[in-house]
Parts: C-alpha cells; sequence; structure tokens
C-alpha cells in the first residue's frame, strides 16, 4: 500500500513539475523564477525507485522541460548582455557591499544642488555692461559662426587602412598573431581584462587592437565574458578557433573613447 502511494505521488510531482516549466515556457514568464535545484532534487529523490515504463517516460519529460527553462535562463543572460542591461537586484547587490567612503563619493559626484543664492552687485553690473558693450551686432556674430553639422558613421576596414591605423597587409596573419599574444598574456584562469589587453601607450594604438580583438572573438578565437556585479570584461582564447556555427552570435558594444583610455592609462601608472 506504501509502495502505491509513494508511486502515485511521484507521478503527481513529476506531472507538476512539467506543467510548471511547459506554462513557464509558452507564456514567456521570466524563467528565473523557476528553481532549477528544487526541481532536480525532486527528481533524484523519485529516480532510484521507478520501475513502470510509465513512470520512467515522466522522468524522462520532466528532465527535458528542465533543461528547456535553463536553455531560456541562458539566452535572457545573454539578451540583456548585448543591450547592457543592469538588473536591480545586481545594482542594490552592488552598493550594499561598497565601503561607505565610496558611497560618499559617488554621491558627492552625482550631487547637483537646485538652491543657489545669487546678489547683484555694482560691480557684477558694471561687468554685464561691459560685456554687452564689447559684443558686435548679433548679424556680424552670425555671420562669424562656422557651425558644422556631422553625424554618427560606422568605421569599416577600408577607412582604418587609409587612416593608418590598421595596415593593408595579411589581415588573418595579424589576427593570428594577436591571438598567440593573448595565449601568452592571460593568468593562471585562462582569462585577462579586456583593457589590460588592448590598452597601448598611445590612443591610436588602443584603438587599432581593440578593433582587432574583435575580429579575434567574431572569428572565434577568443570569448568574450562579461561580469555585471563587478563590472568587469574578461578575454579568453579558445585553444583553436571556433566556428560560428557552433555558438550563438550576440552583439557587445564596448566604448573606446579617449576619455576611458586616459583612466585605463592613469590606473596603470603611465
Amino acid at each position: 500500500m506504501a509502495k502505491a502511494s509513494n508511486r502515485r505521488a511521484a507521478r503527481e510531482d513529476l506531472k507538476r513539475i512539467i506543467e510548471f516549466c511547459r506554462s513557464v515556457e509558452e507564456k514567456g514568464l521570466n524563467p528565473f523564477l523557476v528553481n532549477v535545484d528544487d526541481l532536480i532534487a525532486v527528481i533524484r529523490r523519485y529516480f532510484p525507485n521507478l520501475r513502470d515504463p510509465d513512470d520512467l517516460s515522466l522522468d524522462a519529460e520532466a528532465l527535458n522541460r528542465i533543461a528547456s527553462v535553463i536553455k531560456l535562463q541562458s539566452e535572457w543572460v545573454k539578451r540583456r548582455a548585448s543591450s547592457l542591461y543592469r538588473d536591480p537586484f545586481l545594482i542594490e547587490e552592488k552598493l550594499r557591499s561598497l565601503p561607505l567612503e565610496r558611497l560618499s563619493e559617488a554621491f558627492l559626484k552625482a550631487w547637483h544642488p537646485i538652491v543657489e543664492l545669487e546678489q547683484i552687485t555694482t560691480g557684477s553690473l558694471e561687468r554685464a555692461l561691459k560685456y554687452w558693450g564689447d559684443l558686435a551686432p548679433l548679424d556680424e556674430r552670425w555671420k562669424r559662426e562656422g557651425l558644422l553639422e556631422t553625424r554618427m558613421e560606422t568605421t569599416t576596414r577600408e577607412d582604418l587602412i587609409r587612416q593608418g591605423l590598421l595596415r593593408d597587409e595579411a589581415f588573418i596573419s595579424e589576427i593570428e598573431s594577436l591571438w598567440r599574444e593573448l595565449k601568452e598574456s592571460v593568468g593562471a584562469d585562462g582569462k585577462i581584462e579586456y583593457w589590460d589587453f588592448i590598452g597601448a601607450d598611445s590612443y591610436r594604438e588602443t584603438v587599432r587592437r581593440a578593433y582587432l580583438t574583435s575580429f579575434l572573438i567574431t572569428y572565434g578565437y577568443a570569448s568574450l565574458e562579461y561580469n555585471p556585479l563587478e563590472e568587469r570584461i574578461l578575454l579568453r582564447p579558445n585553444d583553436k578557433p571556433i566556428s560560428r556555427m557552433e555558438v550563438q552570435p550576440y552583439s557587445f558594444p564596448i566604448s573606446i573613447s579617449y576619455e576611458r583610455w586616459r583612466e585605463w592609462k592613469e590606473r596603470r601608472g603611465g
């Protein structure tokens, strides 16, 4: 009697797991609502006592549904990484981990008082009158303004060659040379900070290395890893180039601004 009761409980729990995972998948719910470890623990508890083919079939279907949810979780993370999404929970956790001094510094940098006391004096009125009196007429000032409207555009390999940032020779050879350099630069964990690898003494050389590194990743010579909690971008060389058919491609924009390069250089003591 106890054995029949255990079998009935196992079938009901397995069916609930299947229905729960299916509803998450079909309704487009947040896949992280599913606690995968708890579901696996339920399956592990019942599996040694399963003998009937129907029960084993239910067990296999439950595992398959859990695998589908894990795949959805992976895609969810990739989509948010490609759009530079910041999860509120991760932001809260990072704020809690910061010391009070760092929090105070961040607050002071972001603080913009909205109350200001101003007082007009005789001296300030004289300076204002002199300023306006020295100004040329408005029509003359407009004539001297040489405004140039520009728009953002993409940079091609040919543009970089024309500007001297990239040499027009054996492009794949340069990529493979950089790949060997990356392999020699990684630490014991097989990774290196992105900026520590692309950074160079000059901003021009840094841009060139960043451009070549993008092809290392695109052609499967290396992988990019992003830690949203620590805001770290890491490079990991692959043992051999991985075909783009073997991995799911996604976009991860990284700004290589002059200001960011200066910050990196100062931190390195350059």
